[in-house]
């Protein structure tokens, strides 16, 4: 059976390409999506890639997640630094998750420096672009195989 990946996206992301191109480059999200899409057909994954702008929508993504997929990679965007209720759906799934940022957290304004999520992730990625989102799908497909053995 082919693992299922769940990328899921949280509010703004939808924007990328035309908000803040300086921070966020000019890969829009269709972009990202294909991208992702391909490197996961390359390492033998299946996702589903999503985004949304209400934070009880991304809740109820993990939720379901819990009996359909096998990892989680997430850019929970501005949720990271204020969302407990998003934290806790992740521990519940008790799905391996990697958190993923596309610009570089820790460079930015000091509130962006605490995370929610990244005491309960496998890894955390950030800084470099949409390539942080295809590492995480690689390091995940690793663990699966590594698991199979």
């Amino acid at each position: 059976m082919t693992p299922r990946i769940l990328v899921l996206n949280g509010p703004n992301l939808n924007l990328l390409g035309t908000r803040e191109p300086d921070q966020y480059g000019r890969e829009t999200f269709s972009d990202l999506a294909d991208s992702c899409g391909a490197s996961a057909r390359d390492l033998g994954l299946d996702i589903e890639f999503r985004q949304t702008n209400h934070g009880g929508e991304l809740i109820e993504w993990i939720h379901a997640a819990r009996s359909r997929c096998a990892g989680i990679v997430i850019n929970p965007g501005a949720w990271t630094h204020t969302s407990v209720a998003i934290r806790d759906a992740l521990v519940a799934s008790e799905l391996p998750v990697i958190e993923v940022h596309l610009s570089n957290v820790h460079k930015r304004e000091p509130f962006r420096h605490n995370s929610f999520v990244s005491s309960i992730a496998v890894g955390v990625i950030c800084g470099l672009g949409s390539a942080g989102y295809r590492m995480a799908l690689a390091h995940l497909g690793h663990m699966f195989v590594e698991q199979a053995a």
